[in-house]
């Protein structure tokens, strides 16, 4: 990067952050800095649980998807909505009224202590796993532009975000997120105009949709039903459903965005701006890359995304068969652009029948393109061994380094790196609250002052900033990150929601039912995503269901006596 773009990188972050340093005041206690002092308004709210969920992935996997596989990823956002609302009108006045810290301590109020503690350790697990992957996003970017070593970039990364997570608490955390998620935006729509502004100039942007839509890649809905198939519109409204219902319901790491709600008014408010904003903004980003699969039909795309591994090749024994299929890929590329041209030209005029066939070329023309990067990913594999050979998270970076001008660049890559700064310092302040409140304070330390259960909020945000680094440096060995995340979440997902559903719907089932339930239904999930070729999506409404039809029939088998009703006052008080 040039000098400018070092300046306006390293100025856009300094001033987001301290910014919100300055707003957050130190945190000094407890509740500050656990949950912001409770007095956020519904605007800070909801950019923060957007930006908490749209993390460096988001920007960096998303436009790789939907070049890829267009945009029917789309559909795993769609029961987000649905799932706002059934939030607002059970979770959200609950939560409230009980003044938690975590969505956990409801548990051992409804059921039991080792039911509290099994819900917060399937979330330690889950996230503390998870967080991994937002460390590395950025960290990927800045090794391949500055060629860093992966690792130390990991590491360096990591250091500076559980920095600025233990200074600064959820205050910090929360108002940070608000200018970031502006500053983002912004980004995001000057990227998308300049793309468009680098097609050639007698490509007009209907044309360029055209080829898009042809080449299937504006394949938004789909209305077929394969269990096995990851995205489509039933493992989107019903799996996404389930997934958002337990990742902004029961995900302390986005619980604790709204626990700090000035009141329950303006934490619904937050949550309906979530619900209403996530699908446009999701369908935008993926747009991105729509944009950018038609700008590399008429500009040749390397061969390979990942410039320093496609490198590493040409000084290896490997060089001489990376070169001929280098020109394979140029004399197809140029066939293409040339069938392209004339599909443009049969569409102009109206006539299908030649279109259909123009399309049909193409697609054969896409396999061989498909055939020939394989061969190149094989010799980057046996080059370096155990190296990631999915390149889909660079497309969009690629572009913006190659094709962005200067400051702009630098732009970008702080708005890359701020969005994971977003998502792992939300999710390490989730990790430490629960540490601390769930199982530190509940188990082990009781009685303590708020100042020793703040230190330790401090030192278990270290804890597990530790851990994530070491995960983030193992994320280099998986594929494309924004489906690694929703895979690892949907595996916990479900189990966590079903006890939730139970407390809530359930009232004769009591503590050791569902405890019994959760533990199979988690085995069964986990068997589930070895064993078989269901979606991911689907194992959120499955470990859900699991758990509530085993629990209920351990609950009258095993345990007849003590079902009895739930009438815990807060359930039937208003809130």
């Amino acid at each position: 990067m040039s000098n400018l773009d070092w300046f306006v990188l390293l100025t856009t972050i300094a001033a987001i952050v301290i910014y919100g340093l300055r707003r957050s005041k130190g945190s000094k206690d407890l509740n500050a800095y656990l949950r912001s002092g409770k007095d956020l308004k519904w605007s800070t709210i909801g950019l923060s649980i957007i930006a908490t969920q749209a993390s460096a992935i988001t920007f960096l996997s998303a436009p790789g998807q939907a070049y890829d596989d267009g945009m029917r990823f789309v559909q795993l956002y769609f029961g987000v909505p649905l799932a706002m609302i059934v939030l607002s009108v059970t979770f959200i006045p609950l939560f409230h009224k009980l003044n938690i810290y975590t969505a956990y301590e409801f548990l051992e109020r409804r059921f039991d202590l080792k039911t509290r503690a099994l819900g917060a350790i399937l979330f330690l697990i889950q996230r503390g796993l998870a967080v991994g992957f937002t460390i590395y996003a950025p960290a990927l970017i800045l090794s391949n532009i500055l060629g860093w070593n992966i690792y130390w970039t990991c590491i360096i990364i990591g250091g500076i975000v559980v920095s600025y997570t233990v200074a600064g608490g959820a205050k910090a955390v929360a108002y940070v997120h608000k200018q970031q998620m502006l500053v983002i935006l912004i980004g995001m729509a000057l990227t998308g105009f300049i793309i468009v502004q680098s097609y050639p100039e007698d490509l007009e942007l209907g044309e360029a949709m055209i080829v898009a839509d042809k080449m299937g890649k504006l394949n938004t809905i789909d209305l077929s039903f394969d269990i096995s198939e990851r995205y489509n519109i039933w493992s989107g409204i019903l799996g996404g459903f389930f997934l958002a219902l337990s990742y902004f319901g029961t995900d302390q790491s986005q619980v604790q965005r709204y626990l700090g709600g000035r009141s329950i008014k303006a934490i619904k408010a937050g949550l309906f701006f979530n619900g209403l904003v996530k699908v446009p903004m999701q369908l935008l980003i993926l747009f991105l890359g729509v944009l950018l699969f038609v700008f590399y039909q008429f500009e040749k795309p390397p061969i390979f995304f990942n410039e320093p591994q496609r490198l590493t090749v040409y000084n290896s024994e490997y060089a001489l068969d990376l070169q001929y299929l280098e020109n394979m890929h140029e004399d197809v590329f140029q066939e293409k652009q040339q069938k392209i041209r004339e599909l443009i030209d049969a569409e102009a005029i109206g006539d299908e029948s030649m279109s259909n066939r123009i399309v049909a070329d193409l697609n054969e023309l896409t396999e061989q393109s498909k055939v020939i990067k394989s061969e190149a990913t094989q010799l980057i594999a046996l080059n370096a061994p155990g190296t990631n050979t999915n390149d889909l998270d660079q497309i969009f970076i690629t572009f913006v380094t190659r094709y962005l001008p200067k400051g702009l660049i630098g732009f970008l890559v702080a708005i890359i790196i701020m969005a994971s700064m977003s998502s792992s310092s939300s999710i390490l302040n989730a990790l430490a609250g629960t540490s601390v409140i769930d199982v530190y304070r509940r188990m082990f330390k009781k009685g303590n002052g708020d100042s020793h259960y703040l230190r330790a909020s401090k030192l278990f945000t270290v804890f597990w900033g530790l851990i994530a680094i070491g995960f983030a440096i193992y994320a280099n060995q998986v594929g494309n990150l924004i489906q690694a995340v929703n895979i690892l979440g949907s595996i916990f997902y479900g189990t966590i929601l079903g006890i939730f559903l139970v407390a809530f719907y359930f009232r004769r089932i009591q503590g050791n039912a569902v405890f019994m339930a959760a533990i199979i239904s988690q085995l069964l999930v986990i068997l589930t995503f070895f064993l078989t070729d269901i979606s991911f999506l689907w194992y959120n409404v499955i470990g859900c269901l699991l758990v509530i039809a085993i629990a209920a029939g351990i609950q009258a088998l095993l345990f007849p006596g003590d079902s009895r009703f739930a009438t815990k006052d807060y359930f039937d008080e208003k809130s």
